[in-house]
C-alpha cells in the first residue's frame, strides 16, 4: 500500500488493554530518538516493563539506518520502513524441545547414524511466547531535515516488537502508527495497543479482518507449518499443511514473507535465483549487502520466502549492525574457520572486511536517488520496493538470447575483483564458488512480463512476476521434498481389526537406505529436467544441513498426531460388542488393557488442560467399552483385574462389580504398572 490508510481514533476504544490478548500479536510498541549527545534513546515503551535494559539497547541500535546508508537528499521529511530480528536473552530451560536443543543433539549425528528413536521424536508445540528465542522489530523511521537544528535535522523511529514474523500485517500497521505517533505522541501507542488487544487470536494460514480505528486490515497470515515453534505458536497443524504436495488453493500463503518482492529485489540477478535456492536449502551462510535498510531487509526476507513450504531453520537477520552482540563473535572467527549457517543483511561496507570468511556474498539494490519519492520505502500493496531503477525489465537484459563477449569479460573481472570492489561502487552481483545442481528455468524467465516505462504498470506487473516466481519455487521445493513422503504416510485401522491396539509406527528412516532407494528410482520427472547429473549430491547435502532434521522432526510429529487422530476416531465408531464376539479370551484381556491405557491417557489430557473438545465424549465411550469388555471376562479374571485400586475406580459403574465378593468401595489410588507413564 503506497499511501497510509485514512485513520481516526475511535473515542469509544478504552485505553485499558488486555495484556494477554496483546501478547498474542505484539510484545511492545517503542518510540526511539537519536540524540546527538547520548545516541539512541528509548523514549517510550508500551506496555512498560516488558523489555530488559539490554533488549532496549539492542532494539535502539537496530532501529536506525547506518550513517553510510542514510538518505542524502535535503527534502524536509524522509520515511522508511524495515525490519530486524534479534536473539532474545536466554530463558530458564523448559521441558519443551527447541531448535537449540535439537541442534545440540544432532551435532553428534550424521545421516548414517540417525535412528528411529531420535527421528520419531514428536515436536512439542505448547511453547509460550516467553520462551521465544527470537523477536522481530518492524521499524518506521523518519528523518526530518531542519537547518535550524544541530546537524540540520533529527531522527526518530517507531517500532513494533513481536515474536511473530507477520510482515503482511505489521507493515501496513506501521503505515498507520508511524504518522499517527508523530501527530499524537504516546497516546497513539496506547490507542493502537488497545485496538490490537481487541483482536481475536491469530489464525495462521487464514485471511483475517483486523479492525484498527475506523479502518480494517485484511491480512493473510503465514501458515503454522512455516512458523518456528519457539515463536510462541501453539497452533494445531494438519498433515496436509506440510505434506509434500502442491496446495490446491494458490491464494493461501505457503511460507513466511509471502508478500515479499522477489522480482523487484533480484531483477538484476534472476539467473542466480536457482543457485540461491540451493544455498538456502542446504543452509549455507550468505551475506546480503544493499545500500539501504529497506532494500537489505527485502532481499533477505525474499530469500527466506523462496524455500516455502520448507521450514527454514537457519538464523536470518534482515538488518544486522555492528552493535549486535553476536557481531563480536563473528568478527573473531579466524581465517579458514567455517562460518555458522545464517543469512546476514547489512548496509555497512565494513562487513565486507570484518566477515571475510563468509563464503557467499550477494549485492542487490541501488543507491537511493535524490528524490524523496523513490527512496520512500513504505511498500505498496504489490510488495514492490520503491527506489528501483526506472525502465522496464526485458529478457534481453538477462542475456538469455544473445551471447556477449564483453559481458563475459565483465563477469570475469567482477569475480576476480571480489566483493571488496563494492567499497568503490555499488553493483548487483553474487560472489560464490558454489556450483549449482539446478539449472535456471528459461521457460519461467520467459513468462516474466516486461513492465514498460510506466511506474504504475511496472508496479502491477511486479505482482504477476512475483506470483510466477513464487509458484515455481514452491513447486520446485515441493518436488524436492516429495521423496520423503512415504516416511510421513499414516495407516488407518483395517476393516474388522481392533482400533484399540497401538497404531503401527511410521516407517523408520535411514539416510543411507533413502539415498540408495532414491538413486535407483530417480528424482522424478519435474526435477530430472531441471537438475544436472549430480542431483543426488544435493540431497546428500540437504540431509547433512541444518534444515533437514528440524523439518523432518516436525513433519514426523504432525504425521504421528494425524495417525493418532484417525485411530481415535475409529475407536469412537467401533461397536465393541460386535468386535469382542470375534475375539479369543486372550485377545479380550489384551483389549481390556488397551482400552484402559487409552482411557487413562484421555483423563491425563483433561487434567493437564490439553484435551480436545470431544474429550468428554471420548472418555464416556472408552469407559463404556471398558465395562463391556470387563463384563464378558471370567469371574476369576475380573477379581484379579480389580486388585488394582485405580482400575476398580474406573469400573465402579459395572453391574458385575457388585456381585463380586470382598470388593468394598475403592478410591482412586496410585497408577498401576499397566497404566501408561
Amino acid at each position: 500500500m503506497s499511501r497510509s490508510p485514512s485513520f481516526s481514533v475511535k473515542s469509544e476504544i478504552s485505553s485499558k488493554l488486555d495484556p494477554e490478548s496483546l501478547r498474542q500479536w505484539v510484545v511492545a510498541f517503542c518510540a526511539i530518538r537519536f540524540d546527538l549527545e547520548q545516541g539512541q534513546l528509548v523514549e517510550e515503551c508500551y506496555p512498560p516493563g516488558c523489555l530488559t535494559e539490554d533488549e532496549e539497547l539492542e532494539i535502539a541500535f537496530s532501529s536506525f539506518p547506518d550513517s553510510v546508508s542514510q538518505h542524502q537528499n535535503r527534502s524536509s521529511i524522509h520515511d522508511c520502513i524495515f525490519l530486524f530480528r534479534f536473539r532474545r536473552e536466554p530463558k530458564p530451560p523448559t521441558s519443551n524441545g527447541s531448535y537449540s536443543e535439537i541442534t545440540e543433539v544432532d551435532k553428534e549425528l550424521s545421516p548414517k547414524s540417525m535412528n528411529k528413536k531420535i527421528l520419531n521424536r514428536s515436536t512439542s508445540s505448547n511453547n509460550t511466547a516467553n520462551a521465544s528465542r527470537y523477536m522481530y522489530g518492524f521499524v518506521f523511521n523518519r528523518q526530518r531535515h531542519d537547518e535550524r537544528l544541530k546537524r540540520g535535522g533529527e531522527q526518530k523511529s517507531v517500532v513494533i516488537l513481536s515474536h511473530s514474523p507477520y510482515s503482511s500485517l505489521f507493515r501496513p500497521l506501521l503505515q498507520i502508527l508511524g504518522p499517527l505517533y508523530f501527530d499524537m505522541g504516546k497516546k497513539a501507542l496506547e490507542h493502537i495497543a488497545a485496538c490490537v488487544s481487541n483482536w481475536p487470536a491469530p489464525v495462521p494460514g487464514k485471511l483475517m479482518d483486523l479492525p484498527i480505528g475506523n479502518a480494517t486490515l485484511k491480512v493473510n497470515l503465514p501458515p503454522s507449518h512455516s512458523l518456528p515453534l519457539e515463536s510462541g505458536a501453539s497452533f494445531e497443524e494438519s498433515a496436509s499443511s506440510v505434506a509434500p504436495f502442491l496446495p490446491n488453493n494458490q491464494s493461501i500463503p505457503q511460507g513466511l514473507f509471502h508478500d515479499s518482492d522477489i522480482f523487484g529485489t533480484y531483477r538484476g540477478l534472476l539467473l542466480q535465483l536457482w543457485m540461491l535456492w540451493e544455498l538456502l536449502l542446504i543452509g549455507e551462510p550468505i551475506l546480503v549487502i544493499a545500500p539501504t535498510p529497506p532494500q537489505c531487509c527485502e532481499a533477505v526476507v525474499s530469500l527466506v520466502s523462496l524455500l516455502a513450504p520448507l521450514l527454514y531453520s537457519v538464523d536470518f537477520r534482515p538488518y544486522f549492525t555492528i552493535h549486535d552482540p553476536e557481531f563480536s563473535h563473528l568478527n573473531s572467527l579466524q581465517d579458514g574457520s567455517s562460518f555458522p549457517p545464517m543469512i546476514l543483511g547489512v548496509t555497512n561496507l565494513f562487513f565486507l572486511k570484518a566477515l571475510r570468511n563468509i563464503p557467499h556474498v550477494v549485492s542487490v539494490g541501488s543507491p537511493a536517488p535524490n528524490s524523496n519519492r523513490f527512496s520512500l520505502s513504505s511498500r505498496s500493496s504489490t510488495g514492490r520496493i520503491p527506489g528501483k531503477p526506472e525502465g522496464g525489465f526485458g529478457i534481453r537484459q538477462l542475456s538469455l538470447k544473445k551471447f556477449s563477449p564483453s559481458s563475459l569479460l565483465n563477469a570475469v573481472k567482477l569475480r576476480k575483483a571480489g566483493p571488496l570492489c563494492l567499497m568503490s561502487v555499488h553493483k548487483e552481483a553474487i560472489w560464490s564458488t558454489y556450483s549449482a545442481t539446478t539449472k535456471p528455468d528459461t521457460a519461467i524467465l520467459n513468462r516474466l512480463i516486461d513492465a514498460g516505462m510506466s511506474p504504475r504498470v511496472e508496479e502491477s506487473m511486479s505482482v504477476v512476476n512475483n506470483e510466477i516466481l513464487r509458484r515455481h519455487f514452491l513447486e520446485l521445493t515441493t518436488n524436492f521434498l516429495a521423496p520423503f513422503g512415504p516416511y510421513f504416510r499414516t495407516i488407518t485401522p483395517s476393516e474388522g481389526s481392533s482400533p484399540y491396539v497401538e497404531p503401527p509406527p511410521l516407517p523408520p528412516f535411514s539416510a543411507d537406505e533413502f539415498l540408495a532407494s532414491l538413486s535407483a528410482r530417480g528424482p522424478g520427472k519435474f526435477l530430472s529436467k531441471r537438475m544436472t547429473a549430480n542431483w543426488l549430491d544435493l540431497y546428500r547435502r540437504f540431509l547433512k544441513g541444518p534444515n533437514f532434521i528440524p523439518w523432518f522432526h516436525r513433519r514426523r510429529g504432525v504425521a504421528e498426531q494425524e495417525q493418532d487422530k484417525l485411530w481415535r476416531q475409529a475407536r469412537m465408531k467401533t461397536d465393541i460388542q460386535l468386535l469382542i464376539t470375534k475375539m479369543s479370551e486372550l485377545e479380550i484381556v489384551d483389549s481390556f488393557n488397551a482400552i484402559e491405557r487409552h482411557l487413562h491417557r484421555e483423563i491425563q489430557l483433561q487434567e493437564s488442560g490439553r484435551a480436545s473438545g470431544d474429550s468428554a465424549a471420548t472418555c464416556s465411550k472408552l469407559k463404556g467399552d471398558l465395562l463391556e469388555v470387563f463384563n464378558v471376562l471370567p469371574k476369576d479374571m475380573q477379581q484379579l483385574l480389580l486388585s488394582n485400586p485405580q482400575r476398580a475406580s474406573l469400573l465402579q459403574g459395572s453391574p458385575e462389580l457388585s456381585k463380586l465378593p470382598g470388593q468394598p468401595f475403592i478410591q482412586v489410588g496410585a497408577v498401576s504398572s499397566t497404566s501408561p507413564r
